[in-house]
């Protein structure tokens, strides 16, 4: 029953990490039919959508593009390692934060 969980919900997960139209389209997508693995999924993109934009404002307002460059790869990072886990079928929080994520948004 877990396996067809994930194969139902692969789909929308896949399709939330491709950018923010993609996280609202698997957003649209799951809320006609819940799956609880698409649902991980765009829960843990929320998060990293939003730490996206946070660095970016904040890299921009102090003007200091090097750091906002490493911050941007580490996200980067965490991002490919949310994908490749939805890709593989793993519910795999991304590293520190996915636990914040997955509590901060659980109403999704």
């Amino acid at each position: 029953m877990k396996n067809q969980n994930i194969e139902d919900g692969k789909t929308s997960a896949i399709i939330s990490y491709l950018s923010w139209i993609g996280l609202l389209i698997a957003f649209i997508m799951n809320n006609s039919k819940k799956n609880s693995f698409a649902s991980f999924h765009i829960r843990q993109m929320i998060g990293l959508l939003l730490l996206q934009l946070i660095v970016g404002a904040i890299g921009s307002m102090m003007g200091i593009p090097t750091i906002a460059r490493f911050l941007h790869l580490g996200l980067f990072i965490l991002w490919l390692i949310g994908f490749i886990g939805c890709i593989k079928g793993e519910e795999k929080k991304i590293p520190i934060l996915g636990d914040i994520f997955q509590e901060w948004f659980k109403g999704i």
